[in-house]
């Protein structure tokens, strides 16, 4: 019965994540027009309509732009912020350090609310320019912090031994500490992409007229649920877990290696 008892949970543990989850992938194949039992398929038919819909496609368009370049912009400065707060004695470095980590504590809204002032008394216009401004915003605590807790002493040491023989500091951080902490700038790339992904309070905030997949999700949601709106939700799932799983394939694997 000892035996049993951890699978069962785990059995209960994951039911209680996924089932959910399970549910919208299931309906999303729903033949007939309400995503509701009784089960009425498989079919394709909403997919289909997914990809021949040029504002749902617009939308996932500008959500990989946003997610990618924000995060792009996100982990160069995380990484210049963690090398310079790791390698250099600064006067109050522990409070830049806790200032640099704050946002993460702080709810999207509030931090949407602050840049929707700011952005707006600057005289920039709502686009998915200060959109993704916002990303870079929420995305560099948590680059700076995964960047930063992977420069240990290994580094510095080849670091200082690089520099002994000759290499400049430019030469120092591309050949020695950026090869070395690739993993933790990759993780940071990988997490940035999720997070910025499928973000909805910010790009509801900061946009106007060109929106990102969870904006567009949110309009049609408006006009009541749908096996379309499933089939949108499915694809934003497949894409965020296929994210974790590269993730943990490639970046955490070779780390614990």
């Amino acid at each position: 019965m000892m035996r049993v008892l951890p699978w069962l949970y785990l059995i209960a543990a994951f039911g209680f994540i996924y089932l959910p989850v399970g549910t919208l992938v299931l309906f999303s194949f729903q033949s007939g027009t309400l995503p509701v039992p009784p089960f009425n398929g498989p079919s394709m038919r909403w997919y289909a309509e997914v990809a021949a819909d040029d504002d749902l496609i617009a939308a996932l368009a500008n959500s990989l732009l946003i997610a990618f370049g924000s995060s792009a912009v996100a982990v160069m400065l995380g990484f210049g912020a963690a090398y310079g707060l790791a390698r250099h004695v600064l006067p109050g470095s522990v409070l830049m350090r806790g200032l640099l980590i704050a946002p993460l504590t702080v709810s999207y809204l509030i931090i949407g609310l602050g840049l929707l002032i700011v952005l707006t008394r600057a005289g920039f216009g709502l686009s998915l320019f200060t959109v993704a401004i916002g990303h870079v915003v929420i995305n560099l605590p948590l680059a700076f912090a995964i960047i930063y807790a992977s420069m240990g002493a290994q580094q510095h040491n080849a670091e200082r031994a690089a520099r002994d023989l000759g290499a400049g500091e430019a030469q120092v951080i591309w050949r020695i500490t950026v090869p070395m902490v690739l993993p933790a700038i990759a993780a940071a790339s990988f997490l940035s992409v999720t997070f910025s992904w499928d973000e909805f309070i910010i790009a509801f905030l900061l946009t106007r007229f060109d929106v990102t997949l969870p904006v567009e999700i949110w309009s049609l949601l408006r006009s009541g649920l749908s096996p379309q709106l499933n089939a949108v939700g499915s694809l934003v799932f497949l894409v965020s877990v296929t994210a974790v799983i590269l993730l943990e394939l490639f970046v955490f694997r070779k780390r614990r290696s």
